[in-house]
């Protein structure tokens, strides 16, 4: 296994694939709490999501995904090395390939390039943003960004709905910073409920 892949393994062992935290324990919490359970999926595929975003970012571009780990039953983890620092990663069904997590993480650099380096993988954080919420301008989806990393700073992990989608932002300091977008199951109101009795 090539040495950033590992990198990534790791990254999914630590971070994404762990058991769900409540937000009351959130500031005792070691991870972040990706991947809620029964959450479903967004209505694409991999190969679909990278093929739209590769069209609407041709600055931004992201390399095939590739697995790198099997030992979920009913998940495919995959990702994609954008740099030396940054770094895409997903959570997919099994067998559909469709998209139940995508997330975005970036290792700290330490000297004259890390302030290059912070904004590009924020410009590919704004435009995984984007890339779920359409409606949404450049400009737009880099304030939401700013907000959430802004109330995401040096905690375990924060997380913020909007709609059918979810926001988590895990910040570890020097270790890094990963931004995960997910969709999240509506609850019908009980009045529309009982409309449909």
């Amino acid at each position: 296994m090539k040495a950033w892949r590992y990198q990534v393994w790791l990254l999914f062992s630590t971070l994404i694939f762990c058991s769900p935290v409540m937000a009351e324990d959130a500031p005792t919490a070691a991870t972040a709490p990706y991947l809620l359970p029964g959450a479903p999926t967004f209505d694409q595929s991999i190969s679909q999501f990278r093929e739209r975003f590769n069209t609407d970012n041709p600055t931004l571009a992201l390399s095939e995904f590739r697995a790198v780990d099997g030992s979920d039953q009913n998940l495919t983890r995959a990702a994609t090395k954008i740099n030396e620092s940054l770094y895409a990663s997903t959570a997919l069904e099994r067998g559909t390939l469709k998209i139940k997590s995508m997330q975005i993480t970036w290792l700290p650099v330490q000297g004259p390039e890390q302030k290059a380096a912070k904004a590009k993988a924020q410009e590919y954080m704004a435009a995984f943003i984007r890339a779920f919420t359409p409606t949404l301008t450049a400009a737009q989806s880099m304030q939401k960004l700013q907000k959430l990393l802004t109330n995401g700073k040096s905690k375990p992990y924060y997380a913020e709905t909007e709609g059918p989608i979810r926001y988590v932002v895990a910040d570890n300091g020097e270790k890094g910073l990963t931004f995960a977008v997910e969709p999240i199951k509506l609850a019908l109101s009980e009045a529309l409920e009982d409309n449909n009795k």
